[in-house]
């Protein structure tokens, strides 16, 4: 009988500890146009930006800097109204070199993430 209960228990404490933990949804880029870390031919007009998850668009944003730090966004993030996963922002016109991307965004379920990658205009 003792056996018993203590192989119970040692079953009931394996079941919690291999249980599946919850899963908490955030919005993690998935990809992007230009891709992380390509190198494109010719300056983009615009960034896009898709996310696993919609994006709440008042607190979602992406800033592009050159090398020098300078924002070259021309204007501001938007999310597309038919797409509410993706990201835009307009570009300036760009020079050939490296650029910086970083981005923040909200999900439609609260969660926020953010991250950085760089893309390449030019010879690769």
């Amino acid at each position: 009988m003792k056996t018993t209960r203590s192989i119970a228990a040692a079953l009931a404490l394996a079941a919690l500890f291999f249980a599946p933990a919850p899963i908490w949804a955030h919005a993690f880029l998935d990809h992007s146009d230009p891709a992380v870390g390509s190198t494109v031919p010719a300056a983009p007009a615009a960034l896009n930006l898709w996310f696993t998850q919609e994006l709440e668009p008042a607190f979602s944003w992406v800033t592009v800097t050159d090398k020098s730090g300078a924002t070259v966004n021309d204007g501001s993030a938007a999310v597309d109204p038919n797409d509410q996963t993706k990201l835009i922002v307009k570009l300036k016109p760009l020079d050939p070199g490296t650029y910086t991307v970083k981005w923040h965004v909200l999900s439609v379920d609260t969660h926020t993430t953010e991250g950085d990658f760089t893309f390449q205009i030019g010879k690769g």
